[in-house]
């Protein structure tokens, strides 16, 4: 199974072809490096980042 990320928002996901965040088809194979946020209420890093949903986020998607 390969992982994909959104290019629009950088949630990442083990399946399908829809973002369930944003509901975007724009997925890529080609990212590296991720951040889980856990509690984004919580989270410095989900508030600096702009992440208002808990999930597995991408740090770098090549074009």
């Amino acid at each position: 199974m390969v992982e994909k990320a959104c290019k629009k928002c950088r949630v990442v996901i083990a399946q399908g072809e829809v973002c369930p965040i944003c509901g975007s088809t724009n997925l890529t194979t080609r990212w590296n490096g991720y951040i889980k946020i856990l509690n984004t209420e919580k989270s410095e890093i989900a508030k600096k980042l702009d992440l208002k949903v808990n999930g597995t986020y991408a740090l770098n998607i090549s074009e």
